[in-house]
């Protein structure tokens, strides 16, 4: 059994560590809040960019653009959104549950974070590149992935480009989504997708938009030409939204994780005090017996 000075250095153990996983949450908590305001501040571009496509659509035939053609064959290219840091429950191993079931395994990999990455790696998996992103996220460290990845796309390597990454729905749910980026389904094409707008709970289409899209529009120099220019801010704004979700998953899934880390501690805690106190009361209580048997002794 331990002894009194075993238990007092447990519990003083334990409540420092309390306060570091109660400094984690509240750190998780703004971060995460920074990350849902990224979101929220993008969805009106989105809006006005999904009105522009929706009317392209209509103007332009599906051959019209590299990026709207569907390919037969070819391999598939997945960007796939992790953590740099642990300490946020099962999130990164959802993603990687979710890779595994349904993506094939001739699959190459770009990789956003460092817990998946090297995950992949040890599995034997086909890396072509790795990118850093800051917390926040900032809009124009999107572009160089959305590059690399359309760039790939149209180079004729890959018959299909997909991004997995953890869906931010609510504080305490974080869905792990695989979602096709390349090429754009004509079907979707200006739609507001399920992950804009901070989760599944938040769904508009551009279609909801009919009257404003009911009007014939002119494009200088061409709808093509346009298509062309608007296509990659569209794919741009995917990925950075991708991002962004992930991000915010991260940081509430470490944010509910911590907390319960504070809790279980405070848990704790109480636990000792208790088994600290009978120890304490036990060793008085000999105490006094000792006391009381010698006395009557000398008697």
């Amino acid at each position: 059994m331990a002894n009194l000075r075993d238990i007092r250095r447990r519990i003083k153990s334990v409540k420092n560590t309390a306060q570091i996983t109660r400094a984690m949450q509240l750190v998780a908590a703004a971060k995460m809040k920074k990350a849902q305001d990224q979101a929220l501040a993008g969805r009106d571009y989105a809006d006005l960019l999904n009105q522009v496509l929706v009317n392209l659509k209509e103007n332009v035939g599906e051959e019209a653009h590299p990026l709207l053609q569907t390919r037969d064959g070819g391999k598939e290219l997945v960007l796939v959104i992790s953590t740099d840091k642990g300490l946020c429950g099962a999130l990164n191993t959802n993603v990687g549950k979710k890779i595994r079931a349904e993506v094939s395994k001739d699959a190459d990999f770009v990789t956003v974070g460092r817990k998946l990455r090297n995950q992949l790696a040890k599995a034997g998996r086909n890396m072509v590149a790795d990118f850093e992103v800051k917390d926040p996220v900032p809009f124009a460290e999107a572009r160089p992935i959305a590059k690399f990845l359309t760039k790939a796309f149209l180079e004729g390597g890959y018959s299909k480009v997909s991004v997995a990454f953890a869906n931010y729905v609510n504080v305490m749910r974080q869905e792990p989504t695989i979602v096709q980026l390349l090429p754009i389904s004509t079907a979707s094409l200006g739609e507001k997708q399920d992950y804009e707008g901070m989760g599944a709970e938040v769904k508009v289409k551009a279609t909801d938009h009919g009257a404003a899209l009911s009007k014939d529009y002119l494009f200088e120099p061409s709808g093509k030409d346009v298509l062309d220019t608007l296509l990659p801010l569209y794919i741009n704004f995917q990925v950075y939204q991708m991002l962004v979700e992930s991000r915010a998953s991260e940081h509430s899934a470490r944010m509910v994780a911590m907390k319960g880390a504070t809790d279980n501690a405070k848990k704790f805690i109480k636990e000792l005090t208790l088994e600290y106190n009978k120890l304490r009361q036990a060793a008085i209580t000999a105490e006094l017996l000792e006391i009381t048997t010698a006395m009557r002794a000398m008697e």
